[in-house]
Parts: C-alpha cells; sequence; structure tokens
C-alpha cells in the first residue's frame, strides 16, 4: 500500500532536555542574502550563526579516505574486475554511503564547460538571479540561502536547482523561458550535462545492483525514467567561518547524489561520531547514498550526515546531480532484500512524497527518512 501525506502536516517540535526553559523568540526574518556586500562583513547576520555544536572545528580537517572506483572496469564485463569493484563499493556504503567515480566517462569539455556557466550565473546581479527566484515550496530556481524558508541557522550560500527527466530538452527549455534567449548556452550545456549525470547513474545502479545480489539491471530499471534535480552550489567567502556552515548537517533525502567539486574544499562527513573531510579530485565524482536509496536498499545501505564549510578567501562551487525515481514510482526494496533476517524497515512510498515532505514541512536533517516513515505508519493506523 502506497501512504500519501495531506500538505497540512507540521512535524512536532522536539521535546527539551532538562529543565523547560522560556524559548526565545526567533531572529527576525532575512529578506536577501547579497553575497556580494555580506561576504566583506565582519558581522555577520545572527540569522548565520550556529549553534556550538554543529560549528565547524579545526580538527575536522582530517581526510577521510574513500575509494576511487573505476567504473569503465566494472563495465567491461570481467568478472574479476566487477566482482573487486562491486566489492568495494557496498563495503563503503555498508560504513558510510561514500566513494569517488574515476574513469567515468563524462567529457572533461562538459565538465569544463558546466563550471563556466555556472561562475558566469553567479557573478551576475542579485536582481538578474533573482528572475529565476524559486517559489515557496517549489524544488526549483534560484535560491538565495534559502531565506524564504528558514529564518535561523541559514546556510552561507546560493544555488540554482532545475529539474530534469526523460522529457525532451526540459533543462534547456527551463533556461529559455526562466532568463531568456541570451541563456540559451547554459540550457545546451546543462541538458548535456545532466544526461551524462543521468547515464553514470544508471551505471553506478548496475554496481550497487551487483554490489548487493540483486543484479545489474533491478536498480537501473528501477531508474530508467528518473526524474532528478541538477542544483548549482556557490558558497561565497565568510569573514566568520567559524560561526556558520555552507550547508548544514543534513541526509539527502534523494537516491543517489552525484558531485563535482571545484579546487575549494569544503565537503565534510560524519563517520565514527567524527567530522572528516573530502578534498577535491578533478578527475572524480563524489557519489553518495540517498535516503530513499537507503529505503529502496532496506536499509543495508547508509544515508550518511554531511555538511559544507566556507572559508575567508574563496569562493568554493560544486555542481550536484541528485538522481530521484519517478514521482509516482512506488519506492520498494526488491524481494532479494528482504527475509527473515532482514525484515522491511521502511513502509512502501512515492518519491513525490518524500519531496513535499522536505520542501514543505520538514527541514532535511539526520532523521529525515526516519521521521517520514513513523508519519507514514501513524496515517496508516488512522485508516
Amino acid at each position: 500500500m502506497v501512504l500519501l501525506m495531506p500538505t497540512c502536516f507540521k512535524p512536532e517540535a522536539s521535546p527539551c532536555s532538562g529543565e523547560q526553559t522560556k524559548q526565545q523568540p526567533p531572529p527576525p526574518p532575512l529578506m536577501v542574502f547579497d553575497a556580494n556586500i555580506l561576504s566583506q562583513k565582519l558581522d555577520i547576520p545572527s540569522q548565520f550563526i550556529w549553534p556550538e555544536e554543529d560549528k565547524p572545528t579545526p580538527d575536522a580537517c582530517e581526510e577521510l579516505p574513500l575509494p576511487l572506483v573505476d567504473l569503465k572496469a566494472f563495465l567491461s564485463g570481467d568478472p574479476k574486475s566487477m566482482s573487486d569493484v562491486s566489492r568495494i563499493v557496498g563495503e563503503s556504503c555498508e560504513r558510510h554511503g561514500f566513494f569517488q567515480v574515476i574513469n567515468h566517462g563524462v567529457d572533461s569539455d562538459l565538465l569544463a564547460d558546466a563550471h563556466l556557466c555556472m561562475d558566469s550565473f553567479f557573478s551576475m546581479s542579485l536582481k538578474e538571479k533573482q528572475r529565476a527566484q524559486r517559489l515557496p515550496g517549489e524544488s526549483c530556481g534560484y535560491a538565495s540561502s534559502f531565506t524564504g524558508r528558514f529564518s535561523s541557522k541559514l546556510p552561507w550560500k546560493e544555488t540554482l536547482s532545475f529539474r530534469f527527466s526523460r522529457s525532451p530538452n526540459v533543462v534547456h527549455d527551463y533556461f529559455l523561458l526562466t532568463l531568456g534567449h541570451d541563456f540559451r548556452h547554459f540550457g545546451d550545456v546543462y541538458q548535456r550535462y545532466c544526461e551524462a549525470m543521468s547515464k553514470l547513474c544508471l551505471e553506478i545502479m548496475e554496481v550497487l545492483g551487483v554490489s548487493l545480489g540483486i543484479g545489474r539491471k533491478g536498480f537501473r530499471d528501477f531508474f530508467e525514467g528518473n526524474d532528478s534535480i541538477m542544483r548549482l552550489n556557490y558558497y561565497p567567502p565568510c569573514q566568520r567561518p567559524d560561526q556558520t556552515l555552507g550547508t548544514g548537517p543534513h541526509c539527502d533525502p534523494t537516491s543517489l547524489t552525484i558531485l563535482h567539486q571545484d579546487h575549494v574544499g569544503g565537503l565534510q562527513v560524519l563517520t565514527e561520531g567524527k567530522w572528516r573531510t573530502i578534498s577535491p579530485n578533478p578527475n572524480a565524482f563524489v557519489v553518495n547514498i540517498g535516503d530513499t536509496f537507503m529505503a529502496l536498499s532496506n536499509g543495508r545501505y547508509k544515508s550518511c550526515l554531511h555538511r559544507a564549510v566556507v572559508n575567508t578567501e574563496e569562493t568554493r562551487k560544486s555542481l550536484a546531480f541528485f538522481l530521484c525515481p519517478e514521482m509516482e514510482k512506488i519506492v520498494r526494496p526488491p524481494c532479494g532484500l528482504v527475509d527473515e533476517e532482514h525484515p522491511r524497515v521502511y513502509p512502501d512510498f512515492t518519491w513525490s512524497a518524500l519531496l513535499e515532505f522536505t520542501q514543505k514541512h520538514y527541514r532535511a536533517d539526520t532523521k529525515t527518512l526516519d521521521a517520514f516513515a513513523e508519519w507514514l505508519m501513524k496515517t496508516h493506523d488512522q485508516y
């Protein structure tokens, strides 16, 4: 049974531990995040200051060793190469859900063009970027620090997000309709980039299928008609990088994230109770498991907590492709991953329901999928 979510749901506030104290009123909403102005300020607005337990610390600079997965070797069909690659990926996904892919087949010129277009977009004035302003409750468009959604713990960043699907030229058309014909080149570049990312994701799904013992086709077929999200991330310099975060601690609610970092580091992952850094590698994509695939794997592979930090000197940029199933496809683990030793962990759901949950009712954090699943089960019990 697929359980869908009404739009009236609001998550309950977490109970306070210890003695109850009178809550302080939240800071007034910040109307806009203008990177050109705020990146020079010594005193950052209070809305960007994060709680002490979340603030970055110097010890997080320790490198997280990630395997370099040779995708070409796996796709060669050589039995030993396939076995070695799938074993390495499986071990990483059971520990923290992160690995890197090399020999991925993505054209280097296309990758360079995608970064250049990102530079061009975020170098525009705030007024120009706001032509693509993200609407409340939507997952696509331009967002300056998500000031329209949150009033505290704001991320120190700007983003541009847009949808990718099997519909012809959907990305190309987005740029033409949203920003006009002057952005035709942007549309061409990101249409081709998203197509390359979708192809890469499907190949990685073959690896994940073999690593979980269900074969190459199962997950690939499930995501063949994916309805995914592409995001350009821009983290300007900050004069108080010890007080804020570029992206707060969260697990991706999507299925798979394919990230390409520029030369400026900032990605950190929480593993074994400690924050560690993933340094940029221009020849590799960082891949991580999201909540939706954790549900598809019946909890065997981990959607791990991660964040992005900022610095005082240099802007950091990254390209993120979030693989998602078709909106109304039922997310349910294959039969081979459910047995007496591995009972069902999460109920059936659709990606559209989880997406709405994260965009309108719940700020993605460490427990997004658990909170969503708990609500689904409560709703089912009522009927």
